[in-house]
């Protein structure tokens, strides 16, 4: 498959996760998360967020924020989010059926969600003929490229809060947004009211294996038996823990997804010399979105394959990664032009 900008899922395995997972390959370890690697990664995890935060290993981003949820939830509870949320358009129904609650997406601008869209949904509370809203499910970075601001976080969280509602962040892309903000984790995400987090890596270089992380453990009364529930305990979890370990040692993950947004910001300006292409969202981490003429996009995705977002409006996503390189970048510009 020739290199593009389709998904930074498409990306390989970053040479230190890759070095991590071998060196992790020796002897014998307890199993199910009671081995060195997997206990030195959680007490990471606890020294960036606080010592009180529940950290579980699960095997991709859905079955994060699907553990996340559940954890949360009852059946009878509705899950607030952005009309473009992962999990209400990607995840083929897996949270509404392994949660049971009901998704209430909202109208998004340029991705996001605001305290105003979400008020159309806090209603009903005690009515037994209603769906009782639960959670608030936003994502960082957005479907459509784009990062909350800080005070952006705390109005949702303060306004969930308010109703006594919790907040999940869908984290795939968490780095991006670290990086976008330049601010710590925490900052954006505990200390601004996030209740539970889905903490990705895939996205940014590791191999597999995602993180939940709850800030508040009287929600994790049950979390253990609903992972195992819904297949997402690793017997072999060391290799994720492993890749943790390198993930933040040096600052990994801030060195991958630097490199991804700077691609990104590096194609956006490209673009903009040519004049002859429409960007339909600021660029804010690695994503680029654009409206190329639909013709010329058979031919783009031979050489450079990626996704048509909106196929009604000729809406592309052009998506960056750690080993995304200028030269990438420039050729894929040069055939744009050339084509157009």
């Amino acid at each position: 498959m020739n290199r593009g900008f389709a998904s930074d899922n498409n990306a390989g395995v970053h040479p230190n996760i890759l070095k991590a997972i071998e060196q992790a390959n020796r002897g014998h370890v307890v199993g199910y998360g009671d081995d060195p690697y997997t206990q030195e990664a959680i007490a990471l995890f606890k020294k960036e967020f606080g010592q009180d935060t529940e950290v579980f290993f699960v095997f991709n981003g859905t079955g994060a924020n699907v553990l996340a949820l559940s954890s949360a939830t009852n059946s009878f509870n509705s899950i607030i989010c952005a009309d473009t949320a992962h999990i209400q358009v990607d995840e083929c129904g897996a949270p509404e059926k392994l949660t049971g609650c009901k998704l209430l997406p909202v109208p998004s601008q340029k991705g996001k969600i605001t305290p105003e869209g979400i008020k159309q949904y806090l209603h009903g509370f005690d009515f037994e003929h209603h769906s009782q809203p639960r959670v608030i499910s936003i994502s960082q970075v957005t479907e459509l490229g784009t990062v909350y601001a800080l005070e952006e976080i705390k109005a949702i969280t303060a306004l969930a809060h308010e109703y006594g509602l919790l907040v999940h962040m869908d984290g795939a892309r968490l780095a991006n947004a670290a990086v976008a903000l330049n601010l710590p984790f925490r900052d954006f995400t505990r200390d601004a009211g996030i209740d539970m987090l889905s903490f990705g890596g895939t996205k940014n270089g590791l191999l597999m294996g995602e993180a939940v992380l709850f800030f508040n453990p009287d929600l994790t009364k049950y979390t253990k038996y609903i992972r195992k529930q819904n297949m997402q305990l690793f017997s072999k979890m060391r290799f994720v823990g492993a890749q943790f370990l390198a993930y933040f040692k040096n600052e990994l993950w801030k060195t991958n997804a630097q490199h991804a947004n700077q691609m990104a910001k590096l194609l956006e300006r490209e673009i903009l010399k040519l004049g002859k292409v429409q960007l339909t969202q600021e660029t804010e981490a690695n994503g680029v979105f654009a409206i190329v003429p639909t013709k010329i996009i058979p031919k783009l995705q031979e050489e450079y394959f990626f996704y048509v977002w909106d196929e009604s409006r000729s809406e592309v996503r052009w998506m960056t990664s750690f080993d995304t390189t200028e030269e990438d970048i420039h050729g894929f510009v040069k055939l744009i032009d050339r084509l157009i």
